[in-house]
């Protein structure tokens, strides 16, 4: 007799700590839908490869601004040996002149970079963590439509009638699967567009910089000569 209540007793401390889990826990999803799983495979992987970028490019950017300090550094050494050599000081001045406008070029690149790659990348990077937590979100109400259906089903009840309460919840389930699609939909048009427009706008401002450097280079070759070039 005693072995019986002992089974009840267990039972009920068994019920008892579900429940407080369910109190201090919430929902447990019992798995997510595989086109959501697709959904958060895709955000985690996006973030990491755009954490990864976003490193490269601060890093390129401080190379670029060592690179800057030096140059400045460098000019003005040949504004001053030219003082000192008077037979070369064209062609010195020239050089220092061009060591200027190649720092003027880099400055530009820089500052491109900081005012318009990184702000783009990073305000991606926020939309992916709170699209994230639009999914874990999405996740919580699915898990709490399949509790309060589980619940429902375990009345002894030939045919358990579904409470108001299960039906609301299984439409917030539908709207967030819905709203939720659609907003990955339209991120991911607006992302190929961004980071095209990004991506290209990024290779001109370099092609533009090292043009820039090739141009102050090649305009002082004629200095360099024995005779200027004829005009």
């Amino acid at each position: 007799d005693l072995n019986a209540y002992k089974k009840q007793g267990i039972a009920l401390l068994s019920k008892m700590g579900e429940s407080v889990k369910y109190v201090t826990g919430g929902y447990k999803l019992r798995s997510r839908p595989l086109e959501f799983a697709a959904i958060g495979e895709y955000l985690d992987t996006f973030s990491l490869k755009l954490g990864t970028i976003d490193r490269i490019a601060q890093r390129i950017i401080k190379e670029q601004l060592e690179y800057l300090v030096e140059l400045r550094e460098y000019g003005p050494v040949y504004s001053t040996w030219g003082a000192l050599e008077v037979e070369l000081s064209e062609p010195l001045e020239g050089a220092s002149a061009c060591i200027g406008n190649c720092c003027t070029a880099l400055e530009e690149l820089s500052e491109d970079m900081t005012e318009e790659f990184l702000p783009v990348l990073r305000e991606y990077i926020l939309y992916s963590e709170s699209m994230k937590n639009v999914l874990k979100k999405r996740d919580q109400v699915q898990a709490e439509y399949e509790a309060k259906l589980e619940a429902v089903a375990l009345k002894k009840e030939d045919r358990p009638k579904v409470p108001t309460d299960v039906e609301k919840c299984q439409d917030r389930v539908e709207c967030f699967n819905a709203d939720l699609k659609a907003d990955m939909e339209r991120w991911q048009n607006n992302k190929r567009q961004d980071f095209r427009q990004l991506l290209m706008g990024m290779a001109d401002k370099n092609i533009q910089y090292y043009e820039k450097c090739l141009t102050a280079w090649e305009s002082i070759i004629p200095l360099l000569r024995d005779k200027p070039e004829t005009k």
